[in-house]
């Protein structure tokens, strides 16, 4: 049996939108809700959200506007500790959704800070979404599309935070291979958001210099280390005769067929194969440690 949720009727907010979307997302994609006043009807609800006048977790009961409460959280801020606490989501994503919606949307739903007009956030985009409604049947039906484009966009965020832990165990491995052979290569078998973990785990000090990883194209690509995550120098820069040629021009200087372009800064180099890109690299010196198959 679906989990039933109630919440209020007639115009709907950010924080009891994100709410049940939360519920959908974590507890029961196929979770009812009933958008209602009754106190009767609200009391045998599996959970309630910004209505009915108690805050108790256990009960799975979450609203703050009673005077008894005098937390911080919205009733979205509210779920997601619930939520978090209660195992239902794993700690980084319950970070990642705290810092990126939950809070952010605690503090306009509490009067802490007022959005932009001009700046189209997440409270903002659920206000619009109430203005073509004028009756009870109407914000209903507005408030099942606001839940749906949250449940997105809490998806996206949860799908971001899993590509970010993918590419820290990739990145990790990676580097701890490189240390124990003495490469300067970073090798990738698919292409990963290597940046940010790269250096969050000491990059800066490692001794890899370039990530060697396949583009969308099919292509195969060298990309220079910068020596801290947002510069834009490169610990060792690709060959100096390379910068800024393409195609014949590259393949005639690296003597490897497939070259395709080198960036005149020097720190990304496309080759149609990886073999390719590693023999014009070895034949350049830029390979430190063992050549890779």
């Amino acid at each position: 049996m679906s989990l039933s949720v109630a919440t209020h009727s007639g115009p709907f907010h950010a924080d009891d939108v994100l709410a049940v979307a939360l519920l959908r997302v974590f507890v029961d994609q196929q979770a009812t809700v009933l958008r209602t006043r009754d106190l009767e009807r609200i009391a045998q609800a599996d959970v309630v959200v910004d209505v009915g006048g108690l805050y108790d977790p256990a009960a799975r009961r979450f609203d703050h506007h009673q005077a008894s409460y005098t937390g911080s959280f919205s009733s979205a801020g509210m779920v997601l500790a619930w939520l978090a606490e209660s195992a239902q989501v794993r700690p980084a994503v319950a970070d990642r959704l705290r810092i990126g919606v939950v809070s952010y949307v605690d503090d306009v739903d509490n009067g802490r800070r007022s959005p932009d007009p001009g700046v189209p956030c997440f409270p903002v985009i659920v206000q619009a979404l109430n203005q073509p409604a004028s009756s009870l049947p109407e914000f209903d039906a507005a408030f099942q599309g606001a839940v749906v484009m949250a449940e997105a966009m809490v998806r996206g965020i949860v799908a971001a935070q899993d590509a970010e832990d993918h590419a820290r165990d990739i990145v990790a491995a990676q580097m701890d291979r490189a240390g124990s052979e003495g490469s300067n290569l970073i090798l990738l078998d698919e292409y990963v958001r290597w940046k940010a973990p790269y250096f969050e785990m000491g990059g800066a000090g490692h001794c890899t210099e370039f990530v060697i990883h396949p583009g969308p194209d099919g292509s195969w690509r060298a990309a220079a280390i910068p020596p801290v995550r947002d510069s834009f120098a490169q610990k060792r820069s690709l060959p100096e005769p390379w910068a800024g040629l393409t195609d014949g021009e590259l393949e005639a200087v690296t003597g490897v067929k497939g070259a395709r372009f080198c960036h005149k800064n020097r720190f990304i180099a496309v080759f149609e194969t990886r073999a390719g890109l590693l023999e014009a690299m070895a034949g350049a010196g830029m390979i430190l440690g063992p050549v890779p198959a």
